[in-house]
């Protein structure tokens, strides 16, 4: 059986198949592993994508872009697949995305079109800099955190999930300064999240000002140093808690383990996202990279 045709939908029950299988993928991509390739990833996401696993001798999962196209993410090395299999697979089920840059040249050097969007890429930026916010385009980040702590005394708490009540009432508040609805943005994940902290390798923490929740954040280890931002929210009267979120994760947020770099994911093409990732200076953008069915 090359893979199942239909597939079925993707649950939790499936988190020790597949995450063997994107570990595999991302060996060695260090700063460069895209954000998307975690199986807590697809599955906080997975509504919003719809996807499907697909067991077999190259399985996959597939579902849909947030562009609302089709897509397979190969849990295979594509670089050795043979030809004709990528083919029919994306025949099939779409476009093979994200590939790598390294994937991405092997397929452009065996003959097929690739191509990525601005939207996808995810921005990365070292640690450091919010250690730090040196220099003058971050000048202003580290005001907004001076002004914060000088005016509140604010605390951080690892995040556990019997802080959960505590997170949802911030979530809650968040949704209301952003004039958003329950269910709107990234709200029905990150309630996900919350509750399943632990299983989903998420590691983060409460933040009070004054005693009261002001903000949480959780982020996952995409590999040795480097950490995906999941989920980020303050309350806007606690002016700058987002800047001290940051910084506190950058500097002591990993525990035992190094925090070196931040993957704060993409942007979707959505102005205020790209203007506020912009804002903090990434090192690089990481583009994520489709593999396209055959034109003929």
């Amino acid at each position: 059986m090359t893979w199942d045709p239909d597939g079925v939908e993707l649950s939790l029950a499936l988190a020790p198949r597949i995450a063997p299988l994107l570990a595999r993928r991302t060996a060695g991509l260090a700063e460069r592993t895209p954000a998307d390739l975690t199986f807590g990833n697809l599955w906080l996401f997975r509504e919003a994508h719809r996807w499907r696993w697909h067991e077999g001798l190259w399985p996959f999962i597939s579902g849909q872009a947030y562009d609302g196209s089709a897509i397979a993410l190969p849990l295979f090395d594509p670089t050795t697949t043979p030809a004709d299999l990528l083919r029919e697979l994306t025949t099939r089920h779409g476009a093979l995305f994200p590939l790598s840059g390294s994937e991405a040249q092997t397929a452009r050097d065996a003959g097929f079109d690739l191509t990525h969007s601005r939207d996808d890429a995810d921005y990365v930026y070292a640690a450091q800099a919010f250690r730090e916010y040196r220099g003058r385009a971050l000048r202003k980040k580290a005001n907004l955190m001076a002004q914060l702590t000088a005016t509140h005394l604010v605390q951080a708490e690892p995040y556990e999930v019997g802080l959960r009540d505590l997170a949802l009432c911030v979530l809650d508040g968040w949704l209301a300064d952003k004039g958003k609805s329950p269910g709107d943005a990234d709200d029905a994940a990150c309630r996900g999240a919350l509750d399943l902290a632990s299983e989903l390798r998420l590691r983060g923490f409460l933040y009070r000002a004054d005693g009261e929740p002001a903000g949480f954040l959780l982020a996952e280890p995409l590999q040795t140093g480097v950490w995906a931002i999941r989920f980020a929210k303050g309350l806007a009267r606690f002016k700058g808690i987002a800047q001290f979120m940051f910084h506190h994760f950058a500097t002591s947020g990993g525990g035992d383990a190094s925090v070196d770099w931040l993957n704060f994911e993409q942007d979707l093409g959505l102005a205020n996202f790209r203007r506020t990732k912009t804002s903090y200076r990434p090192a690089f953008l990481l583009p994520k990279w489709r593999l396209l069915p055959p034109t003929s």
